[in-house]
């Protein structure tokens, strides 16, 4: 009986001691665990006690190991609860934060096409030319030898914009 009452001691000493799932599992399989656990030596060491002594004792080992086996759910208990404070701590929105902006608008399905088409003649050693989308008349028709009788020049052909510019006509100008 003192040797059980040396060993609740010891039990209690070790569990306050717990505060992380590791721990709790180590704990666990050191007293209840099947193969090496303390309170399964005690219960296999029912048989070697006197018989006179033999009931009293293995209430005794009986009564240590439920003892234990509650302490051990509490824990088991308390761990988990701090672990949920610990993940909603973690989840927890702060509000004092700016907010995110929302995405607005999307390019159109055309664009998606013409750029997947660059892409392509780009693999292919083409450069994309940039530049003005109006021009001169000169830029866009006389520099690039164009007569003034030209079919580009008609008005069906080409957009005239004041001052003498047009849109531009082709990517030859740029």
């Amino acid at each position: 009986m003192e040797r059980i009452e040396k060993l609740e001691a010891s039990f209690e000493a070790e569990a306050a001691e717990v505060s992380t799932r590791e721990e709790w599992e180590e704990l666990r399989l050191h007293w209840v665990g099947r193969k090496r656990g303390i309170v399964r030596e005690l219960l296999s060491s029912i048989g070697d006690a006197p018989p006179e002594e033999r009931a009293e004792y293995g209430q005794a080992v009986n009564a240590f190991r439920d003892r234990v086996e509650t302490r051990l759910e509490s824990l088991d208990e308390e761990i988990r609860e701090e672990e949920r404070k610990r993940e909603a701590a973690r989840r927890r929105i702060d509000v004092t934060l700016p907010g995110r902006r929302p995405r607005l608008g999307s390019l159109h399905a055309v664009t998606h096409v013409f750029r997947e088409i660059e892409e392509i003649f780009q693999g292919l050693g083409y450069s994309v030319a940039e530049g003005p989308e109006i021009e001169t008349d000169f830029h866009n028709f006389e520099a690039l030898n164009m007569p003034p009788d030209h079919p580009a020049r008609d008005t069906q052909d080409t957009f005239f914009v004041e001052g003498g510019r047009v849109l531009r006509t082709h990517t030859s100008p740029v």
